[in-house]
């Protein structure tokens, strides 16, 4: 069964977007505490064809939000179908804002020979912009020799294939290979929030380990780190 944040928002998104069950009618899924709540959902997901099983939790969150999606852009299609990203008038300067790199002087000479340097080590081509190879050597820092990509690519990781058709993409871009390719990319990215999570739980557990181990200084007469 998902999570209690899960389960409110199933209830929110039956409630405010989907909308399969008429008001009267959502009581057992709105009851999340219930016992029998499990048995009220997988009838729930019956009855909005849902391809996903109970117990999986993240596809079937997953399917529903993309449902929710479908069926809101269908009821207000003239309203999003011009529609322009908030952000899409100051892309230029909020690409300059999120660029790092974009304030070094990249005709000093000691940072070409740092660079030069960097891309002789980690066999990097040339090029004749040394931002550029300074970008190329921090995608691959990044990519191949943190601890956690070094910790990765020693790892056998078989992926298990995925079937797009139980996928609700949410829009229709006109194109079937666009349209799989949208699905693709959007599963990666719940990937990556997937892993994320688990990083954000590591966290805390670590934090929590050492909140409930303080350590007593008898010299001071009180106990804490």
């Amino acid at each position: 069964v998902p999570n209690k944040n899960n389960l409110n928002f199933i209830v929110w998104l039956e409630d405010q977007k989907i909308r399969h069950y008429k008001i009267e009618d959502r009581g057992n899924l709105r009851n999340i505490h219930s016992d029998d709540w499990p048995k009220s959902f997988e009838k729930y997901m019956k009855d909005v064809n849902c391809p996903f099983k109970i117990q999986e939790r993240q596809e079937t969150v997953d399917w529903l939000l993309g449902l929710a999606v479908r069926l809101e852009y269908g009821d207000n299609a003239d309203k999003y179908k011009d529609s322009t990203p908030d952000g899409a008038k100051n892309t230029d300067n909020t690409a300059k804002n999120a660029e790092p790199l974009i304030n070094l002087d990249v005709n000093n000479p000691d940072f070409k020979a740092g660079v030069m340097a960097l891309a002789n080590l980690l066999q990097i081509q040339r090029h004749d912009d040394y931002l550029v190879m300074l970008k190329a050597i921090r995608i691959l820092v990044q990519e191949r020799l943190t601890q956690d990509a070094i910790a990765k690519a020693s790892q056998s990781k078989e992926g298990l294939p995925v079937a797009l058709e139980k996928h609700i993409l949410g829009f229709d871009t006109g194109d079937a290979v666009l349209n799989e390719a949208a699905q693709i990319l959007r599963l990666l990215h719940i990937e990556e929030l997937r892993e994320l999570q688990t990083k954000i739980n590591e966290a805390i557990v670590a934090v929590q380990a050492i909140i409930a181990d303080p350590k007593t200084d008898h010299r001071l007469g009180k106990v804490g780190r």
